[in-house]
């Protein structure tokens, strides 16, 4: 039976998170950029949140930094070095879950560490560890269509983990999830999260999840990107605090002029 909670042994000595950047960025294809003169530092270990209207350019920020799209000019980095393509370091998760429907859970799983070549019975150790955390203990065997949509989304999220990454890249990930599984979905994440350093950016167009969510919340759309700091992160209880009330109806009259 699954459970919705990580448990399993802590992740020990954690590597610590990325510190991405971008400076005067502009992002985009060749000769169609989103956007201009972007400057933004995402923190060592920080949830960044990442908020603006439909085609504002969130998804390609997030692939900028994930090093599948080069800058059209300036610069994105990590660590002070220049991203120039996908690295181990930077796993991402879509709304999609990519799941390879032949493989079995475990084998999804595992791909990442079979990759790098990792042997067989280490692999396992792995998989197995993180489909703990993520409540699938169970599932190893199964293959991709016999779960949920959110069932799914776990897997995902543990093939991402499985790696160790510095930093994780999250595109929307619970968006076409039921508000239920939704809910279930950010309590997982908040707790799988809270056993490494990684740093995160989460692009959604819900700012409810924005605010639960992020340590800062980066807004973008009519002009230069904006971060603002959230009073209580991850605190279900904050959202009805004044002052997560009035951040939130700032960030909604940004998202309206924008």
């Amino acid at each position: 039976m699954d459970t919705l909670t990580a448990a399993s042994a802590p992740v020990t000595d954690p590597r610590p998170g990325l510190a991405l950047g971008l400076r005067r960025a502009e992002l985009g294809r060749p000769g169609a950029p989103v956007l201009r003169g972007v400057d933004l530092d995402v923190r060592p270990g920080e949830l960044l949140t990442v908020v603006g209207r439909s085609g504002c350019g969130k998804s390609t920020l997030l692939r900028t930094l994930a090093g599948l799209l080069p800058t059209l000019s300036g610069e994105a980095t990590a660590d002070g070095a220049a991203i120039t393509g996908p690295d181990a370091d930077r796993a991402l998760v879509f709304q999609e879950d990519g799941l390879l429907p032949w493989r079995s859970v475990r084998g999804n799983v595992e791909l990442p560490l079979a990759i790098r070549g990792l042997g067989r019975a280490e692999r396992r150790d792995q998989a197995a560890g993180w489909l703990a955390r993520v409540g699938l203990p169970d599932r190893a065997r199964d293959l991709p269509q016999r779960l949920s949509g959110g069932q799914r989304q776990r897997v995902q999220l543990a093939r991402a983990l499985v790696g160790s990454p510095r930093a994780v890249l999250m595109d929307e990930p619970f968006g076409a999830l039921d508000a239920r599984t939704r809910g279930e979905m950010q309590l997982l994440l908040v707790d799988v999260l809270g056993e490494t350093r990684a740093t995160v950016v989460f692009v959604t167009h819900d700012v409810d999840e924005a605010l639960l969510l992020g340590d800062r919340v980066a807004l973008l759309g009519g002009g230069p990107v904006r971060t603002l700091d959230v009073p209580s992160p991850r605190d279900p209880d904050a959202a009805a605090l004044p002052e997560t009330l009035s951040l939130r109806e700032q960030i909604l009259a940004s998202l309206r002029q924008s």
